[in-house]
């Protein structure tokens, strides 16, 4: 045991004393902290993407999280949003497979398939971790408006969720907020004032700052702001009134229906 020196002020060891006992009270008082695992039957999750066709080996591809980007469909890596790489190749003219990489580092990948009729994209979607866990989430669109092949609008309709998601809660200074996304891999440490604090996590660079405030006793309101300032998405955190369940409806800017997660208390 590493003795503290006589020379301590004991000024200092009172407001150490009285920082971890507020942090303490703050943790018991605070009914969001906690570990939460995502319910997947009772979680909704949509998706809207665009395929533009350029040319016959050129695509443009909005996935609605960041800028559009443009390729060449040859499955090489090229140049993406937020220092990634995307490729995209053709294995058959029905199925086209997509990998992001950050650093040489697979991201994701993404199986997508095309029905016969040409109305309908199934989307195998497969995101990997850092430490090299997969979540898989299959996704079924449908094509609004007019388009043919992969280009087009698609709207997801259905989407089964395969992968184990919990939430961590913790307490952040005296009355802040900690949450950790085992999902995406970001973390976001705020003070409840509704200023914008940096997140940390392989996810920031999509996600680089947030900012959460108390709306009422079961309610808090978060955003994500993009590197440029701009809005990601808006959140609603909501408790149950047994506290046993939190449900987030994620408004992602640009989109006009919201994702709802909803998680169990651990």
């Amino acid at each position: 045991m590493k003795l503290i020196p006589r020379t301590f002020p004991a000024t200092a060891l009172a407001a150490i004393s009285t920082a971890l006992a507020t942090s303490a009270l703050f943790a018991a008082s605070n009914p969001f902290v906690g570990n939460w695992k995502l319910d997947p039957t009772r979680s909704k999750l949509t998706d809207v993407m665009k395929v533009e066709r350029v040319n016959s080996k050129k695509y443009t591809f909005d996935f609605g999280v960041d800028s559009p980007e443009t390729i060449v469909i040859d499955g090489t890596d090229q140049s993406g949003r937020s220092g990634t790489t995307l490729s995209v190749s053709v294995e058959r003219p029905d199925a086209w497979k997509v990998v992001r990489k950050k650093d040489g580092r697979m991201l994701l990948t993404a199986n997508w398939k095309l029905s016969k009729n040409g109305n309908m994209l199934t989307d195998n979607f497969n995101q990997i971790s850092p430490n090299g866990l997969t979540s898989t989430v299959d996704y079924v669109y449908q094509r609004k408006g007019r388009g043919s092949g992969f280009a087009g609008t698609w709207v997801s309709t259905s989407v089964a969720v395969n992968f184990v998601y919990v939430l961590q809660i913790r307490p952040y200074e005296e009355d802040g907020v900690s949450i950790i996304n085992s999902s995406s891999q970001l973390t976001r440490n705020m003070k409840q004032d509704g200023k914008d604090y940096p997140n940390t996590g392989a996810n920031a660079a999509v996600v680089a700052a947030s900012s959460v405030r108390r709306l009422d006793e079961y309610t808090l309101e978060l955003k994500d702001k993009k590197s440029d300032g701009k809005v990601y998405d808006t959140q609603q955190i909501k408790l149950s009134s047994d506290l046993k369940a939190l449900t987030i409806s994620i408004h992602t800017a640009g989109r006009d229906e919201p994702n709802i997660f909803v998680f169990e208390r651990q």
